[in-house]
C-alpha cells in the first residue's frame, strides 16, 4: 500500500485497494493509499491542543483541515478518514457531511448550511430564522453528542467558525483550497498529486492490468502528464476503458496534443487537458448534453433534467448519463430514481466549454425547457394525490407516461430526493431575471407540491424561502397583487414563530400592495392580520382599530360570514381591554350574524362569550339567562360536546349565585353528555391569532 489515495468515483467511497489482476471497473468506488496522511490526521486527533498545553479544557471541537486543489482527492480523503473513525465507534452519534460551496463556486449561505445540519439531527429550524440564531441552534444540538462533522469545500474560516460545536467530544474535518486563517489550533494536512505507484494503480483499476504491463513506461508518462491528479486520471482511464483498442501511449500522445489554457494555473492544467480530451472525443449529441448539464440546479440532474436541457427523449438522456458515469464525468448518489452529479472540479470546465460552444439564445432556450419540464413534473407530483375523478387527475392522464407518477408514494419520494435541486432551480430562475413567468409558475407548483406531500407546518422553512423568491420577482416586475400575497404568506410564517413585530411590518406592507392592486381580499386579510398582531403584542386599542377597519370592508362587500367572525374578534380584544360594554355589543352582533347564516354552534359560542362578559361586568343574572340561551342553541344544533361545556359554565355561574343544588344538576347533565359522547370538550374564547 502506497502513501497516496484517491476515490475513483464518489467522495463517500471507502473500499480498500483491489488486486492488480481484477477486471477494469471505472464505476467502482475505490480508495488508494494516503496511509501517511491518514495516519498523520489520526495522530493529530490525539495530540494535545494549545488549550490543553496551557492547562485549560478545550472549549470547542477539534478542527482538522485537509487542504488541496479541486480534483486532488481532498474530499475522498476526508470521507475515508470519517469512515475509519466511525468504524470502531469513536463517534457513535454519527458523521454529518455538508458542502460549503455551490457547484458553480459560490459560497453556500451559512443559514442554509445550518438548516441542513439541523435537518440531519431532526431538529426543527424555525422558518425565517437568521444565521446567528441557527448557528447557535447547531452548537446547542451538538453539545451533548460525540459526532464527526465533515465540512466540504470551505471558502474561508468565516464559513466554518459559526458551525463549530462548543464540545471537545466532537471532531470537525474541513476541506479547503487554502488555510483557514482565524480558527485557532487548526490541524492542516496539505495534499498534492498522487505518487507514481498509486497513480498507476488507479489507472490499472480503470483499464485493467494487462494494458499497463504491456507498456509500463507509457503508463508512468501518462500519470506524470496528469500531474498525479485523481480527477484527471479518472477521466483518461474512462476514455481508455471505452476504447479497448487504444493503448496507453495513444492517450498520452493525444493528451499532449491538447493545448491547455495558458491563463490557468499550472496545477490546474492537467485536469483541463484531460477534460478537453474526453469532451472532444464525445459524439456531438452527447457533448451537447454534457455542456448543458452545467445548467442543472445544484449541479444535480436526473434523466428528465438532461432530456429537457438537450431536447431529447428521457431514455436517450438516461443512457447518455450512464455513459458519462463510466467515463468519470459524472457520479451517482445512490438515490432512486438515479441522480447524477457533476464533480465540483469539473463544473468550471464544463461551464467554460458551454459558453464557448453554445450561443446565448440556445442556453436560454435550454433553461426554459428545463424549467417547463420541472413545472410539469411538480404538477403531476401534486395531482397524483387528488381523487381519481378529479379534473387534476384527468389532466394528469393526458401527460406522457414518463412525466406521470404511478402512486402518491413514488411522487413523495421523488419530491424528497429532488427537493434541494428543485429549490435551487427556483432560486436560479429568479436570479436569472429573464424567465420570471416560468420562475413564478415553478415556485407556485413547488409550494403546492410541498404543502400536499409534507404539510405546510413541516415544510414551513422551505416555504419561507420560496415566498421570499416570489416577493423578489413581484418587486422587480412591479406586480402588487403577487407582492401582497407573498408578504402575507411571509408575515403568517413570522407570526407563527413568534416574530410578531416583523409580521406586523409585513402585514402593513401587504396592505399597501393590496391597495395598489385594488385587491380587496388582500387588504381585508392584511387589516385583520394586523389586528391580530397588535392583539398578540397586547396593544388592544390598535387591535380593535384594525379589526374595525377590516369589519367595515367586509360589511361593505356583504361578506356576512367574515363580518360575524370579525365581530367576535372585536369582542375578544374589548374583553381583554376591560371594555365590557363594547365587548358585549360585539359578541351579540357576532351571535346575530351567525344566526342569520344559520350556524347554530357558532351562535351558541358567541352567546357563551357574551355571558362571560356579562359575568365580568357584574351582571350574573343576565349572564345566567344568556348562557341558558346558548345551551338551548347547542342542544338544537346536536353539538353534544358544546352543550356539555356550556352546562359546566352554567353550573359555575349558579355556584357564584349561591345555588349549589341547581349547579349540581347541571354538572350531572354535563357528565352524562360527556359519557355518551365519550370525550371531553373545552369552550375557548374567540382566537385573536392572525
Amino acid at each position: 500500500m502506497t502513501d497516496q489515495a484517491v476515490d475513483t468515483s464518489s467522495p463517500a467511497g471507502s473500499a480498500r485497494t483491489a488486486g492488480a489482476g481484477e477486471p477494469p471497473d471505472v464505476m467502482a468506488s475505490q480508495f488508494f493509499g494516503r496511509e501517511r496522511e491518514l495516519k498523520s490526521l489520526q495522530e493529530d486527533i490525539e495530540r494535545a491542543g494549545l488549550d490543553t498545553l496551557a492547562g485549560r479544557k478545550a472549549p470547542r471541537a477539534r478542527v482538522l483541515l485537509i487542504a488541496g486543489r479541486p480534483g486532488s482527492g481532498r474530499s475522498a480523503l476526508a470521507a475515508e478518514l470519517a469512515a475509519r473513525l466511525a468504524e470502531p465507534g469513536d463517534y457513535p452519534d454519527g458523521v454529518f457531511r455538508v458542502a460549503l460551496t455551490e457547484p458553480g463556486g459560490e459560497r453556500v449561505p451559512g443559514e442554509r448550511t445550518a438548516r441542513e445540519l439541523l435537518g440531519m439531527l431532526s431538529v426543527a429550524a424555525p422558518p425565517g430564522a437568521g444565521e446567528d440564531e441557527l448557528s447557535q441552534m447547531v452548537r446547542e444540538a451538538f453539545a451533548p453528542l460525540r459526532a464527526l462533522i465533515l465540512l466540504d469545500d470551505a471558502v474561508d474560516a468565516e464559513q466554518v467558525d459559526p458551525l463549530l460545536p462548543d464540545n471537545p467530544d466532537c471532531l470537525v474535518v474541513a476541506t479547503a483550497t487554502g488555510p483557514l486563517t482565524g480558527i485557532p489550533d487548526v490541524r492542516p494536512c496539505t495534499i498534492g498529486g498522487m505518487d507514481a505507484g498509486s497513480a498507476v494503480q488507479m489507472l490499472a483499476r480503470g483499464i485493467g492490468q494487462v494494458r499497463i504491463t504491456v507498456d509500463p513506461r507509457a503508463a508512468q508518462t501518462l500519470t506524470e502528464e496528469c500531474g498525479g491528479q485523481p480527477a484527471a486520471l479518472a477521466l483518461v482511464s474512462g476514455w481508455l476503458a471505452a476504447r479497448p483498442g487504444a493503448s496507453v501511449a495513444d492517450v498520452t500522445k493525444q493528451l499532449l496534443e491538447h493545448q491547455e489554457d495558458s491563463e490557468l494555473p499550472s496545477a490546474s492544467r492537467p485536469l483541463a487537458r484531460a477534460f478537453r480530451l474526453v469532451h472532444d472525443s464525445l459524439p456531438p449529441a452527447a457533448a451537447s448534453i454534457l455542456r448543458l448539464l452545467a445548467l442543472a440546479p445544484a449541479g444535480t440532474a436526473d434523466a428528465h433534467t438532461a432530456s429537457a436541457l438537450a431536447g431529447c427523449s428521457v431514455s436517450a438522456a438516461g443512457t447518455t448519463l450512464d455513459d458519462f458515469v463510466r467515463s468519470g464525468l459524472l457520479r451517482t448518489n445512490g438515490a432512486e430514481p438515479a441522480q447524477y452529479e457533476l464533480p465540483g472540479c469539473l463544473v468550471p470546465l464544463v461551464r467554460a466549454v458551454l459558453e464557448e460552444r453554445e450561443r446565448p439564445a440556445e442556453i436560454q432556450l435550454a433553461r426554459a425547457r428545463m424549467l417547463e419540464r420541472t413545472v410539469r413534473r411538480l404538477q403531476a407530483c401534486r395531482a397524483v394525490t387528488d381523487p381519481e375523478d378529479s379534473p387534476a387527475r384527468r389532466k394528469l392522464a393526458g401527460l406522457p407516461r414518463s412525466l406521470r407518477f404511478p402512486d402518491p408514494g413514488s411522487a413523495a419520494e421523488w419530491l424528497r430526493v429532488r427537493e434541494p435541486s428543485l429549490v435551487a432551480a427556483a432560486r436560479l430562475a429568479v436570479r436569472d431575471g429573464d424567465l420570471d413567468t416560468l420562475a413564478r409558475r415553478l415556485v407556485a407548483a413547488l409550494v403546492r407540491a410541498l404543502a400536499v406531500h409534507r404539510g405546510t407546518e413541516e415544510a414551513a422553512p422551505v416555504l419561507y424561502g420560496l415566498h421570499g423568491l416570489v416577493l423578489d420577482v413581484a418587486e422587480r416586475r412591479d406586480l402588487p397583487r403577487e407582492k401582497a400575497a407573498a408578504l402575507l404568506n411571509l408575515a403568517d410564517l413570522d407570526a407563527g414563530t413568534g416574530r410578531t413585530r416583523e409580521a406586523l411590518a409585513r402585514y402593513r406592507a401587504a396592505l399597501d400592495a393590496g391597495r395598489a392592486a385594488n385587491d380587496l381580499y388582500a387588504t381585508g386579510r392584511a387589516m385583520e392580520s394586523a389586528g391580530g398582531a397588535y392583539a398578540e403584542l397586547g396593544d388592544f386599542n390598535r387591535a380593535s382599530d384594525w379589526y374595525g377597519r377590516a369589519l367595515a370592508q367586509r360589511l361593505g362587500q356583504g361578506e356576512r360570514a367574515d363580518a360575524a367572525r370579525l365581530y367576535g374578534r372585536l369582542g375578544a380584544v374589548h374583553t381583554y381591554a376591560g371594555r365590557y360594554g363594547e365587548a358585549l355589543r360585539d359578541w351579540r352582533a357576532a351571535a346575530a350574524g351567525h344566526r342569520r347564516l344559520g350556524d347554530l354552534p357558532a351562535q351558541a359560542r358567541a352567546l357563551s362569550e357574551a355571558a362571560r362578559v356579562q359575568e365580568y361586568a357584574g351582571r350574573p343574572q343576565e349572564s345566567l339567562h344568556t348562557c341558558r340561551e346558548a345551551v338551548e342553541l347547542a342542544r338544537r344544533a346536536g353539538d353534544v360536546r358544546l352543550q356539555a361545556a356550556l352546562e359546566l359554565r352554567l353550573a359555575d355561574t349558579l355556584d357564584r349565585l349561591g345555588d349549589p343544588a341547581a349547579a349540581r344538576l347541571h354538572r350531572a347533565t354535563a357528565d352524562r353528555l360527556l359519557v355518551e359522547e365519550g370525550s371531553a370538550y373545552e369552550i375557548r374564547s374567540a382566537s385573536i391569532e392572525t
